[in-house]
């Protein structure tokens, strides 16, 4: 016997104990005013007091908070999947109805494995002593005392034991079916979990882009402001000391900044914080310190175009990582060559452009710059602009446009409904 076999034949016993308050209260009440002494030693009494207890099961297993415990039961009990059962009490009419088949489907087919199960083994084990010890005179069974039957009894206990681990594998399989059909989420439900699951991978991404673009970024200008520092120690000593000193303040203003950003997101993870992109500042507000901890890390940038004004605050935040993740990519791919960062505020929206000398491995999945491009392009897409990169003119060209008039961008969990 396999263990689900066995799992689900303990479902099958649980159902029958289940069943037995409804088959009490039928037998003792109804069956009492008919007149019936004892329907437990009258066959018909049994089978009509066991068939007029599963309408009270359906009729009880209406209940809204009937489902739960069921589902719990199943997904215990006979093996199905997570994700084929329902959560929460059965809303609608119909999940209602199928809750109450299931119950008479499970209380049923355990009422009658159950009684087997208590009936069957002794009777069995009695055939299979038959030939060594004999029932005495008042035994309840007509069973053979002499000739051929008595010696072919052990095969009869043996074969109602296998035909009763039969009826319990048949009968748990039946159940095993049935569970995702009439356990199983509605239309409507499959919809919200959907849902649910959608906004769960948006606040997953929007977490990982914002770690990817405000810790990655400052990562990358602390090594390289700390290399830059350690090189500059070991030249001339007046150089080198004033080229470390403002490398170290550097390190030391952009890990401050960047630990405040990184508590931010970690407070949403906690459910206790704001939307971490509230964290980032404006590009108006951030750009100059942005521009100055890159240069400090040896990156020569050039800006040009018009200063973008006055933002909107979500277009403002985001059009600030946008340029975050520009410069970052080019201290990691290209350090120490020049740079050119081109904003322009045009009549419908804003355009950024960062390019720098192509670097003999482009940024890329490979060279790891992917993630961080697909951040920058997943930004861009919310606010409904748009975002290439790649080779143009022997430069790596990062261009992105976002329209002023975009709408704002979506809170921590939002951005997929």
């Amino acid at each position: 016997m396999t263990a689900a076999t066995a799992r689900r034949w303990l479902h099958l016993v649980v159902g029958g104990a289940l069943l037995m308050p409804y088959f009490l209260f039928v037998g003792t009440v109804v069956l009492a005013l008919l007149g019936v002494p004892d329907f437990f030693t009258d066959p018909p009494a049994l089978a009509l007091t066991f068939t007029l207890a599963l309408p009270l099961v359906a009729v009880t297993a209406l209940v809204p908070a009937a489902r739960p415990p069921a589902v719990a039961l199943a997904r215990g009990l006979t093996g199905a999947a997570p994700d084929a059962l329902a959560d929460g009490p059965a809303r609608g009419r119909v999940d209602r109805s199928r809750t109450a088949c299931w119950y008479v489907l499970h209380l049923g087919l355990g009422g009658v494995v159950a009684g087997a199960t208590l009936a069957v083994p002794p009777f069995a084990v009695l055939l299979l002593a038959l030939p060594v010890v004999r029932p005495g005179p008042g035994s309840p069974y007509a069973l053979p005392t002499a000739g051929p039957a008595l010696y072919l009894a052990p095969l009869a206990g043996l074969a109602l034991l296998a035909a009763l681990a039969g009826v319990a594998a048949g009968a748990g399989a039946v159940l095993a079916r049935a569970a995702p059909v009439l356990l199983g989420p509605s239309p409507r439900e499959r919809l919200e979990r959907a849902e649910r699951r959608a906004a769960e991978l948006a606040v997953r991404n929007r977490l990982a882009r914002e770690v990817h673009d405000s810790v990655g970024h400052a990562l990358s200008a602390i090594a390289l402001q700390a290399t830059a520092a350690r090189r500059l120690l070991d030249g001339p000593a007046a150089e080198g000391r004033a080229f470390a000193g403002e490398a170290l303040s550097a390190i030391e203003e952009t890990a401050r900044r960047t630990v405040g950003e990184l508590d931010a997101v970690l407070g949403v993870l906690r459910e206790s914080g704001p939307d971490p992109g509230t964290a980032a500042p404006g590009l108006a507000e951030g750009l100059p310190a942005l521009l100055d901890r890159t240069r400090a890390a040896g990156c020569r940038v050039t800006v040009r175009g018009t200063p973008p004004g006055v933002l909107p605050p979500p277009l403002d935040r985001e059009a600030y990582r946008i340029v975050q993740e520009g410069l970052a990519n080019a201290l990691k791919h290209a350090p120490g060559a020049p740079v050119l960062l081109r904003l322009e505020r045009t009549a419908s929206g804003l355009s950024v452009r960062v390019a720098q000398p192509l670097p003999p491995v482009p940024p890329g999945p490979s060279a790891g710059g992917g993630r961080g491009l697909a951040g920058v392009a997943e930004r861009a897409r919310l606010l409904g602009g748009s975002a290439t990169a790649g080779p143009c003119g022997g430069d790596w060209v990062l261009d992105v446009t976002l329209p002023t008039g975009a709408a704002p961008v979506p809170r921590t969990g939002e951005e997929t409904r």
